[in-house]
C-alpha cells in the first residue's frame, strides 16, 4: 500500500479525507495509526489531553483495516481512520473513570455500545481523553485529574466536559473524537478549539455504557474538523449509513436568529462573530428573521430543579462517602440537588414539556434556530481556581448550548472564522439528516 503523502500531513486531514486515503490505496491504516501514537507520545500537552492510550487495540485494529483495504471489504467510508474516547465510554479491559477520583481503577468487562458499533465500523481506538469530573461542567477544568490547554491559548481552558476530547482533534492527535452532551459539554469544546460538534437528540444514540450525569439530558455525540466528518461519525455510532450532504443549499432556507437570552450579556467577540456569520449566510441566499421565545426563558429559569437534582440523585451516595476528594466547585454543583424535593422536580418536568411544545410550535416554520454557540471567551484556567468565579464563567459558558438540552433539540456547532467562536444550529428533536445539509450549506458560505 503506498505511503507517498507526507505522514505531517495526515494529522491535519479530516476524517473523510483520510478515509478516500485509504480507500484510494494512498494511505496505509497502520502507518496512519502509528503517526497518531508517535505525534501523541512526542506532544507537549498530551498527558493533559489523553487519560490513558491503547496502543494494542489501536494497532491490532489497524492491521485489520490494512487487510480489509486490501481485499476491497471495507467496512465503511471510516473504516482504518484513528479516533479518540472520551473518559466515560467503556472500554473493555481499560480502566474508564469519568475525569473522577471516585471511579478510580474502574475497568469495565466490556465496550460501550457506540464503540462497538465504531468497532464493527472499523474505526481505530487511539485511547481515552481526559474531561470534566463526571462530566458536570463546561469549562474543562479538572485539577484532579488533568485540564487539557487550549488550543488557541494554552493557558485558557479549553471547555467541556469533553474537553480532552476537543483537544485530541485540535491539536492532531486524533482524526476525530467522540463526546458526550448534557448541557453544552459537545458544543462548547468544539467551538473554543475551532470544530465542528454535533449534539444529537435523546435518545438517538446509545448511552449503554455510557458512565451518566443526568441520564435524561445525556446524549453522545462527535467532535469533529468537518461537518462531512460529524456526519459520518454519526453514522458509525449508530450503525446506519451516513446522509448524503452534497446537494445543501443555502438559498431559500429560512434561519430564525433567537433574541432571547442567547443575546444577552455577550462578550463583544462572540458577538461580533456570531453577526459576521449571520450576514454572511443572508449574502448566500438564506433568509434570517430574529425570534423572542418566552419559552426559552422560561425553561431556562427550571434549570436548577433538572439538571443538579438528576445528578446529584445518580452520584449523591458516591460522592457524600468521599467527598474531600472531589474539586470543591463541581462537587457543590451536584449538592445543588440535594434540596431539591422529589415533588419540586416531577413538577420542573410537567412545566418542561409543556415549555418544549410551546418552542415546537413556534419555531416550526423555520429550517434552524441560530445562536451564539458559547457567549464568553475561554477563560484563563488560573481565574477558576476561585469558586466564585468557576460558578459565574461555568453558567455564562452554558447558558446558551443548554437551551438545545432543555428543548431536546438537535444542534451542530460550527466554527464563525474567528478563534473560539462558534455558531450553532439548532433543529427539531431527530432532525439530524436534515440538520447535517443545512450545516454543510452553512459551512460553505462561511469558509
Amino acid at each position: 500500500m503506498d505511503t507517498g503523502e507526507r505522514r505531517d500531513d495526515w494529522r491535519g486531514m479530516s476524517a473523510a479525507e483520510l478515509g478516500r486515503g485509504i480507500a484510494a490505496g494512498k494511505i496505509s491504516p497502520v502507518a496512519l495509526t502509528e503517526t497518531f501514537l508517535d505525534a501523541i507520545l512526542r506532544h507537549p500537552h498530551a498527558e493533559r489531553i489523553y487519560a490513558r492510550l491503547t496502543p494494542d487495540r489501536a494497532r491490532a485494529e489497524a492491521a485489520g483495516a490494512e487487510a480489509r483495504a486490501r481485499a476491497g471489504l471495507r467496512r465503511s467510508p471510516l473504516d482504518g481512520v484513528p479516533v479518540s474516547w472520551k473518559d466515560l465510554f467503556d472500554t473493555a479491559g481499560v480502566a474508564t473513570e469519568s475525569g473522577s477520583a471516585l471511579l478510580r481503577d474502574r475497568v469495565p468487562a466490556r465496550d460501550a455500545r457506540v464503540l462497538a458499533n465504531a468497532t464493527a465500523a472499523g474505526l481505530v481506538c487511539l485511547g481515552k481523553t481526559h474531561q470534566t469530573e463526571l462530566a458536570f461542567s463546561g469549562l474543562g477544568l479538572n485539577p484532579v485529574t488533568a485540564s487539557p490547554p487550549n488550543v488557541f491559548d494554552t493557558e485558557c481552558v479549553s471547555g467541556g466536559s469533553s474537553s480532552g476530547a476537543a483537544t485530541s482533534v485540535a491539536f492532531g492527535l486524533a482524526a476525530a473524537a467522540v463526546g458526550s452532551d448534557t448541557g453544552g459539554s459537545v458544543r462548547v469544546p468544539a467551538a473554543w478549539n475551532g470544530l465542528v460538534g454535533l449534539k444529537t437528540s435523546a435518545g438517538r444514540l446509545s448511552c449503554e455504557g455510557v458512565v451518566p450525569l443526568a441520564p435524561r439530558f445525556d446524549t453522545v455525540g462527535p467532535l469533529t474538523r468537518t461537518v462531512e466528518d460529524a456526519g459520518l461519525m454519526l453514522a458509525v455510532l449508530e450503525g446506519a449509513q451516513p446522509s448524503d450532504l452534497r446537494s445543501a443549499k443555502l438559498a431559500g432556507r429560512r434561519l430564525a436568529v433567537l433574541d432571547t437570552l442567547a443575546m444577552d450579556d455577550i462578550e463583544d467577540a462572540p458577538r461580533a462573530a456570531f453577526e459576521a456569520a449571520v450576514d454572511r449566510l443572508h449574502e448566500a441566499g438564506a433568509q434570517v428573521t430574529r425570534l423572542s421565545l418566552p419559552a426559552v426563558a422560561a425553561a431556562n429559569a427550571l434549570s436548577p430543579k433538572l439538571f443538579a437534582p438528576e445528578g446529584y440523585g445518580v452520584w449523591g451516595a458516591l460522592i457524600e462517602a468521599d467527598p474531600e476528594v472531589m474539586f470543591p466547585p463541581v462537587r457543590e454543583r451536584f449538592r445543588g440537588g440535594a434540596t431539591v424535593t422529589a415533588a419540586e422536580y416531577v413538577a420542573a418536568w410537567r412545566q418542561l414539556d409543556a415549555l418544549k411544545a410551546d418552542y415546537a410550535a413556534a419555531t416550526a416554520g423555520v429550517d434552524a434556530v441560530l445562536i451564539p454557540t458559547a457567549p464568553i471567551l475561554p477563560p484563563k484556567a488560573a481565574a477558576l481556581e476561585v469558586d466564585e468565579e468557576f460558578a459565574r464563567a461555568n453558567m455564562m459558558t452554558l447558558r446558551n448550548t443548554r437551551i438545545g438540552n432543555l428543548m431536546g433539540l438537535a444542534v451542530i456547532t460550527l466554527p464563525t472564522g474567528r478563534d473560539a467562536c462558534g455558531i450553532s444550529l439548532m433543529g427539531p428533536p431527530r432532525s439530524e439528516p436534515r440538520l447535517l445539509r443545512l450545516a454543510a450549506a452553512v459551512e460553505r458560505a462561511l469558509a
